[in-house]
Formats: C-alpha cells, structure tokens, sequence
C-alpha cells in the first residue's frame, strides 16, 4: 500500500466518521444502538454471576438451615424421650394407685387392721423350698408370723418368720399351708391344702353330702383362728367322690395369681373380741355376698327352723 492510498483511504474514514457523527447529532440512533448493545453486554454477563451468587448463598442458607433443624431435632428426640419415661411412670403410678385402693375397699371387721405392705421378692416352683414371698414390713411394723396377708382379690398366705422391718410369708400354694374353709353358696365346710406352685389346691374332708359345686368360690371359715372369717380363697376346678375314702375328691386353684404379686394388706389382730351376732346374722361373712336366689332359700328355711343350726355341721 502507498502512502496516498493510505491519504485516501483515512481521508474516506474520517469523512464516514463524520457523516456519521453529524448524523447522529441530529438522529441519535448511534447513541441509542450502542446503549442497547451495551446494557446487553452487561445483562449478559451479570446475570450469571447473579445466579452463582444467589446458588451459594442459598446453598449456605440451606446447610446453616439443615445444622439448625438437626440440632432441633435432637432436642425434640431427647424432650420426647423425656415425656415418654413420665407417661411410663405415671402409668405405673396409676396402676398402683388402682390396685391400692382396690386393696383398701376390701372389708374386714374392727379385730383386725388392714396394713399395707410391698412384695420385694418371690419363690416360687420346684427349685425352691417353700413357696414364699418377702415383704418390707417386720414384727415391728404390723408383719408378726402368723399374720394373714390378702390381695383385692383373695387370701395369699401368713407370715411365716419376720425381722424387725421384713418378713416371709408362706403362700396358700405351698404344701404346708393349711386352711379352714367353707364354700360360699352351700356352707359345705373343709381344709384347703397347697400341692405346690404348680398344681392345683386341694380340699379335704369335705363330705360326700355337699352341695358344693364347681366353678364355686372357697371362703376362710375362721374356724382356725388364722385367718379373719369370709375372706376369697380359690374357685373350685373340679368336685367328685373319692374312690378310697368317704369325702369327697376336690380341686381348686387360687383367686390371686402368685406370679404377679405387688402389692399386699397385713391383717394384724387388735385383740378385740367381737360380741356374739344375733340368729339372723350369724352367717354373716367378710367377702364377696351370697347370691340373692341363695339368700332367699336360706331366709325362708330360717323362717321354717327358727332354732336350726345353719352351718352344715360346723
């Protein structure tokens, strides 16, 4: 290229620039074409950077987010937790409650007083030597041997040998345990004996004339002078004559399951002697009631033998 192609060539360039420059004077459609283009440019490449920066920061929000809800959440777990445990212990505290005052309805006349005791351990079955239970109360809190102990739902056994403040107490299950009872409904009188934790009571010297039947229940007679009269004892399983002897062949089991024993009421003696009851009421016993269509028989063979005795022989 020579320099006056050069001349040329500028001079064309600047006379083009100036056209266009006095053009766009007038018109401004230079100035408005390179603003448009140029807030293109910036739109293009800001608008990515804003969507990276709005990614982290959201990214950042969610983790600080998610650390927050998770330590939330464990708090929660732990409060949880915490809640379950008192609704377990109060659950507990309301059985106990229900069984306490089951056990506090049960009915006993002024020569004995009802005390509370707890069960602390059991032994029960073959492997052990007497079927027994020990309790937190001693002969210096109301627990002297000989003293019967009861359940809401019947009799368990009496003390057997006692500390000042624990004792053991001999289950109606084990094979030493003797006790005179009666029948609820016919008064058939007899001795309920244990055979073990895991066999059924016995009951002897029942006569072959009882009206005793099963599913019947056994109440204390008191005749013993071990146990407060009327008090539930078993429910008869099976009744049939004796192939060797002239009683009967009876079998029961326990109103109170062994097993599962937590809390028991000492009958301790008060020493008081109950006055002599009259005629109409000397059947009278602590424990569940007689039948009604039992108490109307037994009323009007009253009215028929005012002078009879009632007891079977007893």
């Amino acid at each position: 290229m020579t320099f006056r192609r050069f001349l040329i060539a500028f001079g064309g360039l600047l006379v083009l620039f100036l056209s266009l420059y006095t053009w766009n004077r007038n018109s401004h459609v230079l100035d408005k074409a390179a603003s448009s283009l140029g807030l293109e440019a910036v739109g293009f490449l800001i608008e990515p950077l804003r969507d990276a920066e709005d990614a982290c920061t959201a990214a950042w929000r969610r983790y600080v987010d998610l650390v927050s809800v998770r330590e939330e959440n464990e708090v929660l777990k732990a409060k949880v937790r915490e809640l379950e445990a008192q609704i377990l212990g109060h659950r507990e505290d309301m059985a106990e409650l229900a069984r306490l005052r089951e056990l506090l309805q049960l009915p006993v006349d002024d020569s004995w007083t009802p005390v509370g005791a707890r069960v602390l351990a059991a032994r029960l079955g073959p492997n052990s030597m007497l079927d027994s239970i020990t309790i937190n109360r001693g002969y210096a809190t109301g627990a002297s041997p000989g003293t019967p102990i009861v359940t809401h739902k019947g009799l368990v056994g009496r003390v057997l040998r006692a500390s000042p403040h624990t004792s053991t107490a001999l289950l109606l299950t084990n094979p030493g345990s003797r006790i005179a009872v009666f029948t609820q409904e016919s008064r058939s009188p007899g001795v309920l004996t244990g055979e073990g934790a895991a066999k059924p009571l016995a009951v002897r010297y029942m006569q072959r004339a009882t009206k005793a039947r099963q599913g019947e229940i056994l109440i204390t007679s008191g005749l013993d002078g071990k146990y407060p009269k009327g008090i539930p004892v078993a429910r008869i399983l099976s009744i049939a004559p004796s192939n060797y002897t002239e009683f009967m062949t009876i079998y029961a089991e326990p109103l109170v399951d062994m097993h599962n024993i937590e809390e028991v009421m000492l009958l301790e003696a008060t020493g008081i002697i109950r006055p002599p009851m009259p005629l109409e009421a000397e059947d009278a016993f602590i424990g569940p009631p007689l039948p009604e269509r039992l108490r109307d028989e037994r009323a009007r063979q009253g009215q028929d033998a005012p002078g009879a005795s009632r007891r079977g022989g007893f």
